[in-house]
């Protein structure tokens, strides 16, 4: 008869556990805790994240958003064979590339870095895709509004932060993007300065 004896597991744990499991989208710290009755879910949430760590699924923490995902070196297992339709277009890309790295951005702010006037459907595409939303109003005259990021975005592709946003390269890598120019593209990713003029930004137009 063995005598091992399992170690007992924590109550707030096991329930920040379920908590996760049971959640149709990823969740921050404050949110687990208000389902917790308040509970202080820190230790609990890092205690979990290293049980999990080297198993086939892993507890992560992205844009402040708590969940569950598969370990990146089984994930090739779980893979659909199904094609999505997230190949971006060549503007839909240098926007992207702006929002992420200028945000909080208005779609001027954002002609104004291309150098043409951006469509609103390459806009909408983003934000279909659940990678850019609304996030408020630039106080100016006007009161244009603005974009950035989302948590998604985030978890697309595997960041905790924008601090660890990729280059090009790794973009390209993840084999999302159309074959672009990639001094164009560069410039976008560039930090600059956005200077306001009463010019309107070439009348040319996203195809």
């Amino acid at each position: 008869m063995s005598t091992d004896i399992k170690p007992a597991i924590d109550d707030l744990v096991r329930a920040v556990e379920a908590t996760l499991f049971a959640a149709e989208q990823p969740l921050t710290a404050e949110q687990i805790s208000t389902h917790l009755g308040k509970a202080d879910v820190r230790a609990a949430l890092e205690e979990l994240q290293g049980h999990y760590e080297g198993r086939g699924v892993r507890l992560v923490e992205r844009g402040k958003r708590w969940h569950f995902e598969t370990a990146p070196d089984l994930a090739h297992l779980l893979r659909r064979e199904k094609e999505e339709a997230r190949r971006l277009s060549r503007a839909a890309t240098e926007v992207l590339a702006i929002v992420a790295y200028h945000e909080p951005v208005s779609r001027a702010e954002i002609e104004a870095i291309r150098g043409v006037q951006t469509a609103k459907g390459t806009l909408d595409v983003l934000m279909e895709a659940g990678w850019v939303r609304v996030v408020g109003r630039r106080e100016v005259p006007g009161r244009p509004v603005i974009y950035a990021t989302t948590s998604e975005f985030l978890a697309h592709f595997g960041l905790s932060s924008l601090k660890e946003l990729p280059g090009v390269d790794e973009l390209r890598a993840a084999g999302l993007l159309d074959p672009v120019d990639d001094e164009m593209i560069g410039e976008a990713l560039r930090p600059q300065p956005v200077e306001t003029s009463d010019e309107p930004p070439d009348t040319e137009y996203d195809e």
